[in-house]
């Protein structure tokens, strides 16, 4: 299929997964994850529509971003090193993978140095496996806690990666868990402010995680292809 094609596909799978659920197709944002393709395809998937791009190592898509930054909205979605911070800040306009208090500490310092307010995602390893990045569920409330004395990170959701199944539906109850868990800190109200995101839901699985209640999906072999 020809990347347009791979866009129709995709929007029809998500319109679908919203309907099942009942949702406003306006509700689901989509991030193409081009860390995979060339800088022409990154290119035509933005003159296509594409305006949320999401990348995962600031050297990869440094040409990318000098090419198109101003054509697009631009997404840090991949573990984020703590000396790479000032690479991402001022550039990305989303980190997804907020994990750590030690990342949490220099994203604040960083951005109070340029006066700016970044919009994170705190990264949760809702399915406990060992070889994903994010912080523990059991850990979060205290996490947030002291995210609050730090006015430079606005948190805008949580964030997860659901365990490649072979059965997306499988995926479930990850999805289902990373709701819960926004919901109860909204209800606790930690930050004094709603927490509307959920980041969550990738190629194999999106249309499960929209029917969780996915607000970003993170999409790219079935969306933008793989070079």
């Amino acid at each position: 299929m020809k990347l347009n094609q791979h866009i129709e596909f995709v929007e029809d799978k998500v319109k679908q997964a919203c309907d099942r659920a009942n949702r406003d197709r306006q509700d689901v944002q989509i991030i193409a994850v081009t860390k995979y393709v060339s800088l022409a395809t990154t290119g035509e998937a933005i003159r296509l529509g594409m305006n949320h791009i999401g990348e995962n190592r600031w050297q990869d898509v440094q040409p990318k971003w000098e090419a198109f930054h101003d054509q697009a909205v631009w997404h840090f979605i991949g573990h984020l090193q703590t000396n790479k911070v000032k690479d991402v800040i001022g550039k990305f306009a989303y980190i997804h993978s907020l994990d750590r208090l030690s990342l949490a500490t220099e994203i604040e310092k960083k951005a109070a140095a340029q006066s700016l307010t970044v919009s994170c995602f705190i990264q949760l390893n809702v399915s406990g496996e060992e070889t994903k990045y994010g912080l523990p569920p059991e850990e979060l409330a205290s996490f947030v806690d002291k995210l609050r004395d730090m006015p430079h990170i606005r948190i805008v959701g949580l964030m997860t990666m659901a365990p490649y199944e072979a059965e997306p539906e499988s995926t479930r109850p990850v999805f289902h868990e990373l709701r819960r868990l926004r919901d109860e800190l909204n209800r606790e109200q930690v930050l004094g402010y709603e927490i509307k995101h959920l980041s969550m839901g990738m190629s194999n699985d999106f249309e499960v995680a929209i029917e969780e209640g996915a607000t970003w999906i993170r999409l790219g072999t079935v969306l933008v292809g793989k070079e």
